[in-house]
């Protein structure tokens, strides 16, 4: 059997996107939930992915759903990393927020956001985990929360299954994302045997897709290749013409100290160098003049400090 990635736009909304029950199994699993608060039902809501930046115009995949509680949960496949994306992802759940009611509707009506984003790239490096989950707390007393917002971010590349025992569905719906490609012929047994997960991967058989769907998948990777390598460019661009202007600036500051301390230095040594020749000068002068009163050439050597020869010769 051959199978599909399920990061893919195609894949990812064919199968989070059209299955309730999958994507509600997948937020389950993933969000930071209570063991009351779990999702029991959920109701799509209109896709509204506006991309700021055209190299990763198709980079992003999403999924917006809500419950009967009126909680959202908007679910993104992000393929390509930039830092701006928190912001981003902060800006789309904040406006989810607010939209919830009308002006003059009371505040108490505002239910929670979950902005839960699958990240195919690594972006906290120095962080072991990769699970990050923010929200609005206390900062000496972190057990005091502002309820409204909660944004995760789970790094896929370093998703390693370690154990069942804990938070299995979570280790099986991210075994799921990160396991199943075009290279897949024989899916795990742990994935198969759970009917959820298991329907989620029957989803991606090649035989689901027409050919011009898969064409399709083929071009987005094509087109997530072509703008991870203009991205990239552009980050090595930006950075050869920071260091470039870095140098730049850093010679302009080189010379101009260079030329200071140059001048301070010789501004020293020629002031130093003319008042010892000023000295030296008066010191003949004088020499002269006490030479024409008959004064000793070895007085004139004691109160000049002229050589006794220098003194016979003037």
């Amino acid at each position: 059997m051959k199978y599909l990635n399920p990061r893919a736009d195609l894949t990812f909304k064919r199968v989070f996107g059209e299955h309730p029950d999958l994507v509600m199994s997948l937020l389950n699993a993933l969000l930071p939930l209570a063991a009351n608060q779990e999702i029991t039902d959920i109701e799509y809501l209109p896709s509204e992915m506006v991309p700021e930046n055209p190299l990763r115009k198709n980079s992003i995949v999403d999924v917006r759903c809500k419950d009967k509680q009126g909680r959202q949960f908007l679910v993104e496949m992000q393929m390509i990393w930039s830092p701006e994306f928190r912001q981003r992802v902060l800006f789309n759940a904040s406006k989810a927020y607010v939209r919830q009611i009308n002006i003059g509707e009371e505040y108490e009506l505002l239910q929670p956001v979950y902005s839960l984003n699958l990240v195919n790239e690594i972006f906290e490096p120095e962080l072991e985990g990769y699970y990050h989950h923010y929200q609005m707390i206390h900062v000496e007393n972190t057990d005091k929360v502002i309820e409204g917002l909660q944004l995760i971010f789970v790094e896929l590349p370093k998703f390693t299954p370690h154990t069942f025992s804990e938070k299995k569905m979570q280790v099986l719906w991210l075994r799921y994302l990160t396991e199943i490609n075009e290279q897949t012929r024989e899916v795990p047994e742990e994935l198969m045997a759970n009917p959820e997960v298991k329907k989620a991967v029957d989803a991606l058989e090649v035989s689901a897709f027409t050919d011009a769907q898969l064409a399709g998948y083929e071009k987005f990777w094509d087109i997530i290749s072509v703008e991870k390598t203009l991205y990239n460019s552009a980050i090595r661009r930006g950075m050869a013409e920071g260091l470039a202007e870095g140098m730049e600036k850093g010679m302009e500051k080189g010379m101009a100290e260079g030329m200071e301390k140059g001048l301070e230095k010789g501004l020293a040594e020629g002031l130093a160098e003319g008042l010892a020749e000023g000295r030296q000068e008066r010191n003949i002068e004088n020499a002269r003049t006490m030479k024409s009163l008959n004064i000793s050439s070895e007085v004139i050597h004691q109160v000049t400090g002229l050589p006794l020869k220098d003194i016979e010769e003037l």
